[in-house]
């Protein structure tokens, strides 16, 4: 792969692990699904009116549109506002590489190598550890949540390679249009009208900047971009690079937001990564030993 998109893939999981902490500054104002529905809202519009509609399917910009925003970013919101730590979020979600070789393996007969079946089963006895002790308390919830929401982006991913080589900058606007109304009726359904009503008329300068960095930097550009490598690289490829999504979200959690994780919760989430680590680098390690 080309150092220009290695780079590139590098620089949307660090955008990624940040949001980490944008969401939770952001779901402590604004209704979770609300403000999920708006980081699409924005995404998609004006831009939909300037940026020609991607040259595939509807049915698949819709299903894109579905698994990444309702389903991904809906459950995720939620996940947070319902006490899942940030940092914790953005080492879970990295399941995702997983998910999406699993599925890639199912649904597109591509094959994973024996590195990657390793770094799957390291990172899955990663995520035991941190469920252990979550689910004989209240974030049993959340953190399933959380899992299921790192399955829907795998899901994501596959469908944005079934799109072939489009445009994606009109993949990610196009696709941003069918979330918003889906995520606003379970918002109003699930908090009710008053509280959505509220939300809307009280938004403040940080609600504003929390609703624009995760529609654009996050959303239109991370996401253009990963769409982008995905459609002309593997999947087992480009989905390691995640690895560095939670460096970014860690980080960004401890300086900004003070979260603390617990030792058990460390050293799940250090397992998760050893995974990821080993998925990337497998290959030229088991080259090495066989020396």
């Amino acid at each position: 792969m080309p150092l220009s998109h290695s780079l590139a893939a590098l620089l949307v999981t660090v955008i990624w692990g940040l949001s980490f902490v944008v969401i939770k500054l952001g779901v402590a104002t604004t209704p979770p699904l609300l403000l999920a529905a708006l980081r699409f809202l924005f995404a998609a519009i004006p831009a939909v009116f300037f940026v020609p509609r991607p040259k595939t399917s509807w049915t698949n910009v819709v299903a894109y549109g579905f698994f990444l925003g309702v389903a991904q970013f809906g459950l995720l919101f939620a996940a947070i506002a319902l006490g899942m730590p940030a940092s914790l979020a953005s080492v879970v979600m990295q399941a995702q590489v997983f998910f999406t070789i699993l599925f890639a393996a199912v649904l597109m007969n591509e094959r994973p190598g024996p590195h990657q079946i390793v770094g799957g089963l390291v990172a899955g006895f990663g995520l035991v550890l941190i469920a252990w002790p979550r689910m004989t308390g209240g974030g049993a919830g959340p953190f399933l949540m959380t899992v299921i929401a790192a399955a829907c982006w795998g899901v994501a991913n596959i469908v944005s390679k079934r799109a072939g080589r489009v445009d994606m900058l009109g993949y990610i606007v196009w696709s941003s249009l069918v979330a918003p109304l889906p995520l606003l009726s379970l918002s109003l359904w699930l908090d009710g009208p008053a509280a959505v009503i509220a939300a809307l008329t009280r938004m403040d300068g940080g609600t504003l900047a929390a609703v624009a960095y995760l529609a654009y930097p996050t959303t239109i550009f991370a996401f253009g971009i990963w769409a982008y490598l995905l459609s002309r690289h593997p999947a087992a490829t480009i989905t390691p690079f995640a690895l560095f999504v939670p460096v970014a979200g860690i980080l960004g959690s401890t300086l900004i937001l003070g979260e603390a994780m617990h030792p058990i919760e460390a050293v799940g989430g250090a397992i998760i990564v050893l995974g990821l680590a080993f998925n990337v680098f497998g290959p030229r390690l088991m080259r090495r030993g066989a020396v």
